[in-house]
């Protein structure tokens, strides 16, 4: 052992004799245990000091515990993260107004509009913070006493209860699930401290007036404001206010309008909270003392549902929306107010009509005939081409497909106006010898016989797909002769208005149909059945083209919604359609004088429209079998279109109305009879109380008048129809039809081109030829035959009778 160890072990001996020698009696020989941080039973103590912790093990613990609980906090809080607003708050309603403001409807699952807080009265989140959170303004978003009351309360199994803070309760509301559970409550202690830090208060008041329950189904105080007094939030005063905000401590409990109870309770809180609001420097005692009535809520109404008329209504509006930049996405996430065109008293008056006449329909009794039956009906401002009413079925729950909006069912003899006005507009393809143009007017006289040849512009015969004539037939095989268009549109003639089609040009009669407002692709194609109605646009374009008419020859697209808002932003392109000019308003108003004829005349084919008791104008129109039947009709402040039609859903075609409401298959229904009966009554309920405007008076059209030189003007029925022809049609013959009286020609040193079945010559157009041939409903076009003269002095034309001739004379043509 070396000096250094033995010094050492000198030392540790000398240290262990001293401690033995100090050792009390009892205890000599005893070495104590090591000391450690926690040791029980303590060494050195007796009794129940012996397993008591000291100060400094205390002190220890409290400072290792509260500084690890520090720790966990702020990592919880630095890691905590605003989660993104909840799906329910993102979702919001559409609100469907009608042109009046009032609620027509509103589409999602949840009855809640977001606005913002410049949106809201002061009045409004004065009350909300005097009531909920009277320090709002300057805590910081926590009420550590009722975070306690709450855990304490739901520990015991209690009534639940929840944040008292505004903060908390938005918290609550757009960020987190409603479940009532300790883990939800911390979450939220969380994000209320965060969104305190990172949100302010104006955003967090608006979060949460937008986001609370109202009761009446309403989320967020513009939906409770609708609910209960048919406001906007704008517009609420503290009297109002004061009612809402008592809502939010649980509109179970406080809705006056549930029972007496609450009722009590609601008064009670109202004027708490308005004292309060003095109180709290939010309202004036003067202020105060003005609200010394309970504002009673409105009553409440039915949820603003999609059955009857109003699923149409929005459809239609939707459609428009979607059409104009809004796309269905954006409609899904919801939030929009969107203000519509429609009258509710209109579309009423529209429903009731349509239901009084279908009364004769009994589809138990007779089924065969009374089942399937369709109506399709609109009307529309010719002053602005609002879309007022519409009528799209029964019920849109159970018929979902909107009737007004259909397109596929043919339009008729209601193509006829059209026909004229692009005849009078752009005139004939020929021209007079010396250049001059030539014009179509109501006076121009065409041939009305039945089942006539019709020869398409370069004067070649009409043919079908065999190969045979194309003949033209009307109603009734009646020999007219030459009759005036106007004569022709009073008893809906066909044979004049197809000639006259083939005359002008079908491409411009197509051309005038696309700027009266008629969508191109409901046109159908070019052939001679084109002029009486093989097209098929829908009863609103039907209403809108005619309203052109109304507004002398000015056109405005039709449309169905005025304005949109989302978030109080009003959103662009929802400016009223501009206008355009689609005719001469000379040209216009003249057709409306013809149209005046339909109704106001003996004979005319929409005379039922009489009962309207106002001067009006209007065309009937009817297909091949009566599948589809229309009557379209103006005045100058209102324009409205009416189809009917039988289709079994699920199935293609259309089928005949003959003995709809008789149950008699020789019963037919025209234009005439159901569809002007509903329009008539319709238009007399919607214009009840407007004081009547008269039409414009004609102006005066240019050119020179294009007549059938020669044409007969003996030939005026004795007895007037009171049916319109069914159109298109055609059918074969096996002789050739009777020939109109004959007369004196008038000589005009014209170019003329002669003859059809019947007398005379066309002065600067082609005359209709006459002759047999067999039908097809798809005519096409074959060269002229060759004819046969027996006489000199005239241009020859196909048909049976006399041609005109240029500078007089007679010829006998055979074709």
């Amino acid at each position: 052992m070396t000096r250094a160890e033995m010094r050492k072990a000198a030392k540790r001996g000398g240290r262990r004799a001293g401690s033995a020698a100090a050792a009390p009696a009892g205890r000599a020989g005893r070495t104590p245990p090591p000391k450690r941080f926690i040791d029980y039973p303590r060494w050195g103590r007796s009794g129940v000091r012996r397993w008591l912790p000291s100060w400094k093990q205390v002190l220890s613990t409290f400072l290792i515990f509260s500084g690890c609980s520090m720790a966990a906090i702020g990592v919880a809080y630095s890691r905590t993260e605003v989660p993104l607003l909840g799906k329910a708050v993102e979702q919001q309603n559409n609100i469907f107004q009608w042109a009046d403001g009032h609620e027509l409807a509103r589409t999602g699952t949840t009855n809640r509009q977001i606005v913002h807080l410049d949106r809201i009265s002061t009045a409004m989140q004065d009350a909300a913070i005097s009531a909920e959170n009277a320090s709002f303004r300057s805590d910081h978003g926590i009420d550590p006493k009722g975070i306690a009351r709450a855990v304490l309360n739901m520990a015991k199994g209690g009534e639940t209860q929840g944040g008292s803070t505004i903060t908390q309760q938005y918290v609550k509301n757009a960020y987190l699930s409603q479940d009532q559970t300790v883990t939800r409550k911390i979450k939220e202690l969380f994000i209320t401290l965060k969104v305190d830090k990172t949100t302010t208060k104006n955003e967090i008041l608006e979060g949460y007036l937008n986001t609370s329950w109202f009761g009446r189904d309403s989320y967020g105080v513009q939906a409770a404001a609708k609910a209960y007094y048919n406001m906007d939030a704008n517009d609420l005063d503290a009297c109002h206010a004061a009612m809402l905000a008592a809502l939010l401590k649980g509109a179970g409990y406080y809705d006056p309008s549930l029972n007496a109870a609450n009722h009590a309770r609601a008064v009670r809180r109202w004027n708490d909270i308005l004292d309060n609001m003095v109180r709290f420097n939010h309202l004036t005692q003067a202020d105060r003392e003005k609200c010394k009535t309970f504002p009673e809520p409105v009553k409440r109404q039915a949820a603003a549902g999609l059955s009857g008329q109003r699923g149409y209504l929005v459809a239609t509006a939707t459609k428009y929306l979607k059409a104009h930049g809004i796309s269905e996405q954006q409609l899904a996430r919801g939030g929009y107010t969107i203000k519509t065109t429609f009258d509710r008293r209109k579309v009423d008056a529209l429903e009731a009509a349509v239901k009084k006449v279908s009364t004769a329909f009994d589809e138990k009794k007779r089924p065969k005939f009374d089942r399937h039956v369709q109506v399709g009906a609109a009307s529309v401002d010719p002053r602005t081409g609002m879309i007022v009413a519409l009528y799209g079925g029964p019920d849109a729950i159970t018929h979902s497909f909107n009737n007004a909006d259909a397109s596929g069912v043919p339009i008729g003899s209601t193509m006829k106006p059209i026909v004229l006005a692009s005849a009078m507009q752009y005139g004939v393809q020929t021209r007079l010898t010396d250049g001059r143009p030539t014009r179509i007017t109501p006076e121009s006289r065409y041939n009305g016989n039945d089942q006539i040849k019709i020869r398409d512009t370069q004067g070649n015969y009409v043919r079908n797909k065999d190969g045979s004539y194309f003949l033209q037939t009307n109603e009734s095989p009646r020999a007219w002769g030459y009759i005036d268009l106007r004569k022709a549109m009073l008893y809906s003639i066909n044979t004049p208005f197809v000639q006259l089609g083939e005359d002008v040009g079908l491409a411009k009669v197509k051309e005038m149909a696309i700027k009266m407002g008629l969508r191109e692709e409901s046109l159908a194609t070019l052939n001679a059945s084109f002029s009486i109605g093989t097209s098929t646009p829908s009863p609103i374009r039907m209403a809108d083209a005619y309203a052109t008419f109304a507004a002398s020859g000015t056109q405005r697209d039709p449309y169905s919604v005025i304005a949109v808002t989302r978030d109080g932003v009003k959103q662009p392109g929802f400016e009223a359609p501009q206008s355009r000019t689609a005719m001469d308003p000379a040209v216009a108003d003249t057709v409306t004088d013809v149209l005046k004829d339909v109704i106001a005349k003996d004979g005319g084919t929409g005379f039922l429209a009489r009962g309207l008791g106002r001067v009006a104008a209007g065309k009937t129109g009817t297909t091949d079998e009566n599948r589809s039947a229309w009557f379209v009709g103006y005045t100058p402040q209102l324009s409205t279109a009416v189809a009917m039609w039988r289709e079994q859903p699920g199935k293609g075609g259309l089928l005949s109305m003959n003995g709809l409401g008789t149950g008699n298959p020789k019963d037919s229904v025209h234009g005439g009879s159901y569809p002007t009966d509903i329009w008539t009554r319709y238009m007399k309920a919607a214009l009840n109380g407007v004081p009547e405007v008269p039409f414009p008076v004609p102006g005066t059209l240019d050119g020179i008048q294009v007549d059938e030189v020669g044409a007969p003007n003996t030939a005026v029925p004795t007895t007037a129809p009171t049916t319109e022809a069914p159109s298109p049609s055609a059918s074969a013959s096996t002789a050739p039809p009777s020939s109109s009286p004959t007369a004196s020609p008038t000589v005009l040193p014209t170019k003329t081109r002669g003859g059809g079945n019947g007398n005379g010559g066309w002065t600067g157009g082609l005359l209709t030829g006459g002759g047999t041939g067999g039908a097809s409903s798809t005519p096409t076009q074959s060269p002229d035959p060759t004819p046969t003269v027996s006489s000199t002095g005239g241009r020859p034309g196909g048909g049976n009778g006399n041609g005109g001739l240029l500078g007089g004379g007679s010829s006998t043509p055979t074709g």
